[in-house]
């Protein structure tokens, strides 16, 4: 009697890390741009490795920082709803391995492999609520504590896996466009949140998990 092959189950992870066909993987040095706005949205990306922050130019010029994406991390998922044209830059804030998947590729996979639907629409419910929580945040949250959650989501508290408390060399130019207050707010935060123990600022920012008390439990506000 013939033996069949046993077809092994579709790994999502392992097919985003292979080259083939739709699938390009490229590595970009920090700040390096990823795509422009307004360029042509033909292709979804997945972050291998790295952070990369997403950017908004206003027609008056104005430019903000409206995300930080990590690891696991897809973006460019726009040009699946029709979107013809990028809404927003996306630049390497480090070293970044990033694979590109073609718009007819991603449609296919999503269509064929229920596990990778499953896995491109968890990212997709994670992002809304991250949307929704930055909109709480921005509203009704003071600079003081939109810095401390905004240095907790870059070290990855909160997300599936262990921590990295250690970021990655951020300016406080980009930490103050994140979080929508000036650089001198952000240095002085920095430098209060040191001296209470909750971070390690000394050329790069190691964030300890007593920041999160600062998040989540009502404390009185650091004044200038």
């Amino acid at each position: 009697m013939e033996h069949k092959e046993k077809k092994l189950p579709f790994d999502p992870k392992a097919f985003l890390s292979k080259v083939n066909g739709g699938r390009t993987i490229s590595n970009y040095q920090k700040n390096q741009v990823i795509y422009r706005q307004d360029e042509p949205a033909d292709s979804v990306f997945y972050i291998q490795t790295g952070k990369a922050k997403v950017t908004v130019l206003s027609e008056q010029g104005k430019e903000a920082v409206v995300a930080v994406l990590g690891a696991g991390d897809f973006f460019g998922e726009g040009c699946l709803s029709g979107q013809a044209l990028r809404l927003a830059t996306v630049i390497a804030l480090t070293e970044c391995s990033i694979t590109r998947i073609t718009k007819a590729e991603i449609i296919s996979v999503i269509h064929e492999e229920p596990a990778f639907a499953e896995l491109f629409i968890s990212h997709l419910l994670a992002r809304n609520s991250r949307v929704e929580e930055d909109m709480v945040d921005q509203l009704f949250n003071s600079s003081e504590k939109r810095l401390a959650r905004t240095l907790l989501l870059l070290a990855n508290f909160g997300k599936e896996g262990d921590p990295e408390p250690v970021l990655a060399k951020i300016s406080q130019e980009t930490l103050a466009e994140m979080i929508g207050t000036t650089r001198s707010r952000v240095n002085f935060f920095m430098n209060k949140f040191r001296e209470l123990g909750l971070i390690d600022y000394n050329g790069h920012i190691e964030v300890h998990r007593s920041l999160l008390n600062l998040v989540l439990h009502e404390r009185p506000e650091i004044k200038t």
